[in-house]
C-alpha cells in the first residue's frame, strides 16, 4: 500500500480552490469539449469505419448531443470566439448522428434539436 502523503480533505479543498480560480467561461468550453469528443467517440468517429466501431452507440451518442446542445444554447452569450467553433461542432455531431442511423428522426426531433432547432 503506497503511503498518503497528504489528508484527502487538503487535497480535495485544493481542487475546489483550483477549481475556484478558473473562469467560467473555460469551464463552460471544457465541459462542451468534452461533451463534443465523447459524442464523436460514441458516432465511432475516432475509428477508420464508424459503421463498425466497437465504440459505437447512437443511444448514449444522442444524450451526449443533447446535453451538448442545451449546454451550448443555454450559455451562447458567454461563449464570445468560442461560440461559433463550438456550434459548428454540434452541428458536425448532429449531421453525423442523423447520416449514421438507420431511421433518420423527423427534422427537429433529432439530438439537441429541441434546443438549436433543425439540422439537415
Amino acid at each position: 500500500m503506497v503511503p498518503v502523503t497528504e489528508p484527502l480533505e487538503d487535497s480535495v479543498e485544493d481542487g475546489i480552490r483550483d477549481l475556484g480560480d478558473v473562469p467560467s467561461i473555460e469551464v463552460i468550453s471544457r465541459a462542451a469539449v468534452m461533451l463534443l469528443s465523447a459524442a464523436a467517440e460514441r458516432l465511432g468517429l475516432a475509428d477508420p469505419d464508424p459503421d463498425n466501431s466497437p465504440r459505437r452507440d447512437l443511444d448514449e451518442a444522442r444524450r451526449l448531443i443533447t446535453a451538448l446542445a442545451g449546454l451550448i444554447t443555454a450559455s451562447g452569450e458567454y461563449l464570445g470566439p468560442h461560440a461559433a467553433p463550438l456550434k459548428d461542432g454540434l452541428q458536425s455531431v448532429q449531421r453525423a448522428f442523423r447520416e449514421s442511423s438507420a431511421v433518420p428522426d423527423e427534422p427537429g426531433q433529432g439530438p439537441g434539436e429541441k434546443f438549436t432547432g433543425p439540422v439537415y
